[in-house]
């Protein structure tokens, strides 16, 4: 599968590892796919800016709770702080596209 991962931190792009491209890929994928409503990713971002977070799905806004917003913030949150490069999480874009 040819996949494209892009991620930045706080506006700064973060260098990504065929690993973690993977990783990220297959997360945030399944995180978006298990959505009600979703379907399968083409291509994704999902964006957080403070407590702000935005889920875009094959180029349409996916709906979601604020439920959903936070499992969301506190998982990618947590996928990338440990990352080099990577300090503390106030914004955050990541972009998939296979």
């Amino acid at each position: 599968m040819t996949r494209q991962v892009s991620l930045s931190v706080n506006d700064a792009p973060i260098s990504l590892d065929y690993f973690v491209q993977a990783f990220i890929d297959h997360t945030v994928s399944g995180m978006i796919e298990s959505l009600e409503g979703t379907a399968p990713v083409k291509t994704a971002t999902l964006a957080i800016d403070g407590e702000r977070v935005s889920v875009t799905l094959n180029g349409a806004p996916v709906p979601i709770n604020a439920f959903v917003s936070k499992i969301l913030r506190s998982t990618t949150a947590g996928m990338v702080s440990p990352l080099k490069g990577v300090r503390t999480v106030e914004k955050l874009r990541i972009e998939v596209s296979r």
